[in-house]
């Protein structure tokens, strides 16, 4: 398995993140059917209050791959760069969350990108429920999503 190390974010990592997001999210949004709604990082960070969230980055072989952002009780932002996909990035980001913070936590999945909802089931989360709502930050887009929340009894 590839070593990934999982650290803060800094602020030298903001032009790394605005690639991963905005190719990751594009792939996101096409699974979801909803390509035009795309939004990059720039924006959507102040759209969707990114800096009120612990932001970290995961790193293999020092170059920046994935982030997660998350307050104590969601993970609110998780993105992998699309070449680092399948690596256990996803895993190891959504790892350090747990094992940061208290539980259960909470997250939303778009319908549609089942790569992501396999991910969160396979760490232990389940959907809740299915809901229909405006996009946060581009709210002139509809969407539905998997409201997700971890298991009680999943150990880690």
């Amino acid at each position: 398995m590839t070593n990934i190390i999982i650290r803060d974010y800094k602020q030298q990592d903001w032009a790394r993140i605005e690639e991963i997001h905005d190719s990751a999210r594009k792939i996101e949004l096409h699974l979801a059917g909803l390509d035009d709604a795309f939004v990059p990082l720039a924006q959507a960070a102040v759209n969707e209050g990114l800096f009120d969230y612990t932001i970290c980055v995961a790193l293999i072989n020092d170059n920046v791959v994935g982030f997660v952002a998350y307050s104590d009780d969601e993970i609110a932002w998780l993105y992998v760069d699309p070449d680092s996909m399948r690596q256990g990035v996803g895993k190891s980001l959504i790892m350090h969350v747990i094992e940061n913070t208290t539980r259960p936590l909470e997250l939303e999945v778009l319908v549609g990108n089942n790569p992501a909802l396999h991910l969160y089931e396979a760490m232990g989360f389940e959907t809740t429920e299915i809901c229909s709502g405006v996009m946060p930050g581009n709210e002139s887009f509809e969407v539905t999503v998997h409201s997700m929340q971890q298991k009680k009894d999943y150990e880690r």
